[in-house]
């Protein structure tokens, strides 16, 4: 078969290329002290669209940094409560979809909560407030500033913290609760279980936001990751803070966050992918030290992989 990226028994040893931070550990738990030390003022607003088996809520709460933040938040009617929930996360500039994209987990007895990414293409705010590039990208927001102020980490945090506001819900019972998306939902998802740790399964579809060092020398920073690109042809054009640019990076590289994941894992990976390169996905999936098992598509790259939402909502369905 044709390769754009290492054969298939390599992707499965690699162990990726973007640095870890020396202090990545102690970074995450002070941001999550600080995610913690938030009051969320939790809202629920009834939506004008329902349906006859659930109830339909906008959900906001406010993030780290005052940032409010919007999900649609299904909850089914006529369900044994406690009930298992579905955390989900959409991809880059997007946003948390239509109400019927929602409704074939709510009709199985699951509560869903679809997360607006700050600053993207939903209802969530984003307060900025960084020094330095602000021309366009996430994923390099803050990079020339303290990295607590990395964007990513804020929105890290948010699906943290959602998944967190909804194992309090009285009808869900926390123990049972999944996430999943895909792309950038997919490397929320990582995200989400990974500082989250009660995240029973999750199910993330070829995870954007990993191995970011590994993007670039495949010469694939475009697309999603343009702004790779952009940064250095507009302030670093010689490269001279290259190695400190991707240990800034670093901090935000979900496959240095996959150890601390504890729930099953389904995740799928297209082997022409080249938006986000089979191993960068390889590198975060590499890691996950929990029960974990791969769908791999040989012949599809970053687009809709058959039958990969039935198989989930099967391996979700265990939570039942």
């Amino acid at each position: 078969m044709p390769l754009i990226d290492m054969p298939l028994d390599q992707l499965k040893t690699y162990a990726g290329t973007n640095p870890k931070p020396a202090d990545f550990d102690a970074y995450w738990d002070r941001a999550l002290a600080e995610m913690r030390a938030a009051d969320p003022q939790v809202e629920l607003v009834p939506a004008s669209f329902q349906v006859p088996f659930a109830d339909c809520f906008h959900l906001y709460f406010t993030g780290v940094r005052g940032a409010r933040i919007h999900a649609k938040y299904i909850r089914p009617k006529n369900v044994k409560e406690p009930h298992p929930a579905v955390v989900q996360f959409h991809g880059y500039a997007g946003n948390s979809g239509d109400w019927v994209s929602k409704l074939g987990y709510a009709a199985l007895g699951f509560s869903v909560a679809a997360m607006d990414v700050r600053g993207q293409g939903g209802k969530s705010e984003d307060t900025g407030g960084v020094k330095g590039n602000t021309l366009r990208g996430h994923i390099i927001r803050g990079v020339d500033d303290h990295p607590d102020h990395l964007l990513f980490r804020h929105i890290f945090l948010d699906a943290a913290q959602l998944a967190g506001i909804v194992m309090t819900m009285p009808e869900v019972d926390a123990s049972r609760v999944a996430a999943t998306g895909a792309s950038q939902g997919g490397g929320l998802t990582l995200a989400c279980a990974a500082l989250e740790p009660r995240i029973k399964r999750l199910a993330p579809i070829y995870p954007f936001l990993s191995d970011y060092r590994r993007v670039w020398e495949m010469d694939l920073a475009k697309d999603a990751y343009e702004e790779l690109r952009t940064y250095f042809r507009l302030f670093d054009p010689l490269h001279e803070r290259e190695n400190e640019f991707f240990e800034r990076l670093g901090y935000i590289d979900v496959q240095h966050l996959a150890p601390r994941i504890r729930g099953d894992v389904l995740m799928a990976v297209g082997l022409m992918d080249t938006i986000t390169p089979p191993s960068t996905q390889f590198a975060a999936y590499n890691k996950i030290a929990a029960p974990k098992q791969l769908a791999v598509y040989p012949d599809f790259g970053h687009e809709g992989l058959p039958g990969i939402d039935e198989k989930i909502m099967t391996f979700f369905s265990a939570l039942l």
